[in-house]
């Protein structure tokens, strides 16, 4: 992913989530994707997919079953 695609998914969390809390981080030898994290904690990556010449982007975000414990 591009410099400016990160800095716009960025601002698009932050905007969507109401949250200055969000950092977007490139990963090592992996272009497609990105890590996402909230206050210094990993919570997901977001893809890039390519179809008939757009670009559109997805969000993976796994929750383990003893985060949900109380």
């Amino acid at each position: 992913m591009t410099e400016d695609e990160l800095i716009n998914i960025e601002n698009y969390l932050k905007k969507v989530f109401k949250t200055e809390g969000f950092c977007v981080k490139e990963r090592k030898s992996i272009d497609d994707s990105c890590e996402i994290y909230l206050d210094d904690e990993f919570i997901g990556l977001i893809y890039k997919e390519t179809e008939e010449g757009e670009n559109d982007y997805q969000f993976h975000m796994t929750i383990l079953k003893e985060d949900l414990i109380n």
